[in-house]
């Protein structure tokens, strides 16, 4: 069990614990293994752990309604929340893959660490290729230590029934979240044969499956699923997290264009530079001329463009309105997860915990 005071600690203390049994497991397997659990654990390492955060959170408004706020956190939870933030490292390292990110953190990006790697110790072969198959398997790897992790909590929980329950909330996360970053791959391309009138709809289609429900909707059914949730309780929590989720989103895509590169540990305008078909890029077009609609998505999407070319994108982004479209929807869907709270049967300082989490998740610079 873990102190009430604690547990977000107590699950940074379970992904270590867990990744020193990992490093261990692999002790006798050579050099080169060795480096790959050692870069597996880096990867899920540290990080703001919204996800785990808000897994928890839904336990204790649960756990906490109609009793005392003051239980012990079980371990089979704070495992499941340990084991989403080793899933979220390996999204992130398959993430910056497909989209050749140089960075993470602040740190190369996986596979750009392995590239380097591969040319430090001048083996043979293509450096950049090594890199992206060393990454694709590990972030496999982190996708398979999360399915370890969340069954080790679960091997000895006390209620079989909510044990199934929560197999298929994960369950249900990694499918969504699965094919919500497909379908933002495809969108890069796709866009071109699909009307303008329709790319907002596309857009917020995205944000809901690939980051909506597995950043914040998902960890907190997941939460809400052990403590034994009700309909109604968990009706009110997904009505609370998908438009956190949303707004979670929205804000990731604003600091994608518009943030300080010193805070998010990304280079300025990178999603631009990627090719990003956000809500932000949606609205733009939808207030751009034809021909200035063909200059804008020329330059959306091209590695190379300079500090003068994000800047003009950016002005763009700003004289259509889209950012301030963008914040208006953030604001909206804030208060809309506030008023689904209102009235729950949920715990009250847990419920109070939530509004903090949703103004972290929404209102942040990195």
């Amino acid at each position: 069990m873990s102190s009430p005071d604690s547990p977000i600690a107590a699950v940074s203390q379970r992904v270590e614990r867990f990744l020193e049994q990992q490093l261990n497991a692999v002790d006798g397997f050579g050099d080169e293994a060795a480096a790959f659990v050692r870069s597996g654990a880096a990867a899920a390492t540290g990080g703001k752990r919204f996800r785990a955060r808000f897994c928890l959170a839904g336990w204790r408004a649960v756990a906490s309604a109609g009793r005392r706020a003051d239980s012990v956190v079980p371990d089979a939870v704070i495992s499941a929340a340990a084991s989403l933030e080793v899933f979220h490292a390996a999204a992130l390292v398959h993430d910056d893959i497909i989209d050749n990110s140089d960075t993470r953190r602040g740190a190369p990006a996986a596979h750009r660490g392995w590239e380097g790697r591969h040319r430090d110790a001048e083996w043979a072969g293509d450096p950049e290729g090594f890199g992206r198959s060393a990454a694709i398997l590990l972030g496999d790897l982190l996708v398979a230590w999360s399915d370890d992790l969340l069954e080790e909590g679960l091997a000895d929980f006390d209620d079989d029934a909510r044990a199934a329950a929560a197999r298929r909330e994960y369950a249900r996360m990694r499918r969504d979240v699965t094919i919500g970053q497909f379908l933002d791959v495809a969108e890069e391309s796709a866009h071109v044969a699909v009307p303008a009138a329709e790319h907002a709809e596309r857009a917020l289609r995205i944000a809901s499956l690939k980051s909506a429900r597995y950043s914040v909707q998902h960890p907190l059914l997941l939460g809400a699923t052990l403590a034994g949730a009700d309909a109604a309780q968990y009706d009110a929590l997904s009505a609370f997290g998908h438009p956190v989720g949303l707004a979670f989103q929205l804000r990731d895509d604003v600091l994608g264009v518009f943030g300080d590169e010193a805070a998010t540990g990304k280079p300025v305008g990178d999603d631009l530079r990627e090719g990003k078909r956000t809500l932000l890029v949606a609205f733009a077009r939808e207030r751009l001329t034809a021909g200035a609609a063909r200059v804008f998505d020329e330059l959306i999407g091209d590695p190379s463009l300079s500090r003068e070319q994000i800047a003009s994108l950016q002005q763009t982004i700003v004289d259509t309105d889209a950012l301030q479209r963008v914040e208006d929807l953030i604001g909206t869907w804030a208060v809309e997860a506030d008023r689904a709270l209102r009235g729950a049967a949920l715990g009250n300082a847990p419920v109070s915990e939530l509004r903090d989490l949703a103004r972290a998740a929404t209102v942040r610079t990195a």
